[in-house]
């Protein structure tokens, strides 16, 4: 069965139950209209070759992009890249200049505070990007403390701070570049700079961060090639935990469907069904949202594929690019 024809399924599947009522079945199509036009806004932050661009490639796939920058001229710093539904936002870090970081800082900040139609903060989650190979991190704390924790509101779950370049972390030392993955020595030395990053960010602003690191991989120029990421499932994971529920869904039209770039994580299993169980579950609640309980929307959807369980597990996949393809034929 195609992806269309399950959502196809689903929907006739809603329209032609008579224990729904008409009511409950004009407010689901009316969800799904709905969910079909909500963006997602995320902005991406750090400074120049931290690997925002690969990161960026890596979750997304970039040829897919509508590169644009913002029309503001207070902002036109912070690039916008259009993938359908999703918006990235990539905002340079500090450090090129004093004149510079504040240009950069005060065109974060206004994007920070900027609002959608509804009256609600445009960017919904931060992604700070650090360097895992960089000793010298002043800038990044410094972008982190005093420009983005600040300025994002009472909800401060929207920041997530990622260490990308973990095969670099140790000056390549105790990476298996065949399997792709860290040793038990950088592994516990990538540990300590998570816990350590956390503790400088605490001790400076008060806040609780979530810290991971991972490896995006490494985009070859000539051939845009890239090498296998690590972590990628769990960076993935990660965002949409810091992500509003009712948007996660959102995130998996856009996903990269090349089955490669998610094998490699600790915890992979977990991370995966994780992501396919928030995708699914953001789902169902968007189009049940004001139908009665009675409906029992999510359990009908479900039926299609014997069950909610069978349908986040078997047809979805363990393959997160399997649950990008089948959410892409939704947002279509």
């Amino acid at each position: 069965m195609s992806f269309d024809k399950e959502f196809q399924t689903v929907i006739d599947t809603i329209q032609n139950d008579p224990t729904i009522s008409d009511t409950d079945k004009t407010k689901f199509f009316q969800n799904i209209n709905r969910l079909k036009n909500t963006k997602i806004n995320l902005m991406i932050a750090g400074g120049t070759g931290v690997g925002k661009s690969s990161t960026i490639n890596a979750l997304f796939g970039m040829e897919k992009a509508k590169v644009g920058t913002g029309s503001d001229p207070e902002t036109m710093d912070i690039k916008n890249y259009e993938l359908g539904n999703v918006i990235l936002w990539d905002s340079p870090g500090l450090g090129d200049g004093k004149e510079a970081d504040e240009r950069h800082a005060k065109a974060i900040i206004k994007k920070l505070a900027e609002k959608d139609s509804n009256g609600d903060l445009l960017i919904d989650m931060v992604l700070v990007i650090l360097d895992g190979g960089s000793r010298d991190l002043g800038t990044s704390y410094e972008l982190i403390n005093n420009v983005i924790i600040p300025n994002l509101g009472k909800d401060k779950s929207r920041l997530l701070v990622a260490i990308n370049k973990a095969d670099n972390a140790m000056s390549g030392r105790h990476w298996d570049y065949e399997k792709s993955e860290p040793m038990p020595k950088l592994i516990e030395f990538l540990d300590g700079k998570v816990n350590s990053t956390k503790a400088r960010i605490k001790e400076a602003t008060g806040v609780n961060v979530d810290v991971i690191y991972y490896s995006a991989g490494f985009t070859d120029d000539e051939t845009h090639k890239q090498e296998q990421p690590y972590n990628l499932s769990k960076l993935l994971a990660f965002i949409l935990r810091h992500t509003k529920k009712e948007k996660r869904i959102v995130v998996a039209s856009q996903i990269n469907e090349d089955a490669k770039m998610w094998e490699k994580s600790d915890n992979l299993e977990n991370y995966q069904q994780e992501i396919n169980k928030s995708f699914f579950q953001s789902f169902v609640d968007n189009v049940s949202d004001g139908i009665s309980s009675g409906a029992d929307i999510g359990g009908k959807i479900g039926s299609v594929f014997g069950s909610v369980g069978k349908a986040v597990g078997s047809v979805i996949g363990g393959v997160i690019g399997a649950a990008g393809g089948f959410f892409k034929s939704f947002f279509g």
